[in-house]
């Protein structure tokens, strides 16, 4: 099975769902919009012809200059043929919210939870979202790119030499 088949099913089933598709890397990448993501990881999983049976990775991602900063990537992989493929979909920062897919691969209960913990990512129909790692009363999620990198108040270096 080629990327183009597997492109072209997707199209052809999700039409006004599907974002973006990029075959550049090391894997197919389809951008979905998020109103589509479990039904679109549902026809990956249960159509007979694709298959991809097996949820690899699903984490978070924080691009905070792009219009929805938010995102999760599914990497789905598929045993007979040794396929893979990663589904990406993007949310806004105010009301990250998006479907569960604990119903469709039970592996999907503590990556999701993982990614709630760090990004704030709301997975609506999750059977026990709470923190994972973190404590319960912290106030953020330490994985977004909210705060600069470095302590603005210190005057004891010289950036020339840090090639700024």
């Amino acid at each position: 099975m080629d990327n183009a088949f597997i492109t072209g099913k997707l199209k052809t089933r999700f039409t006004d769902g599907i974002i973006s598709t990029d075959e550049t890397s090391d894997m197919l990448t389809v951008v979905v919009s998020k109103e589509v993501i479990h039904d679109v990881i549902f026809f990956l999983k249960e159509n007979q012809s694709l298959g991809f049976t097996f949820l690899t990775t699903l984490c978070g991602i924080h691009y905070p200059e792009q219009k929805l900063p938010l995102g999760v990537v599914y990497h789905l992989h598929r045993f007979e043929g040794n396929e893979k493929i990663r589904i990406k979909t993007f949310l806004p920062l105010k009301n990250p919210v998006i479907p569960t897919v604990t119903d469709l691969f039970s592996a999907a209960d503590w990556m999701e939870r993982e990614t709630y913990d760090f990004y704030g990512i709301i997975f609506e129909g999750h059977p026990n979202l709470k923190r994972i790692l973190n404590v319960e009363y912290m106030d953020y999620f330490p994985m977004r790119k909210e705060y600069p990198l470095e302590d603005q108040t210190r005057h004891d270096k010289d950036d020339r030499f840090f090639g700024r």
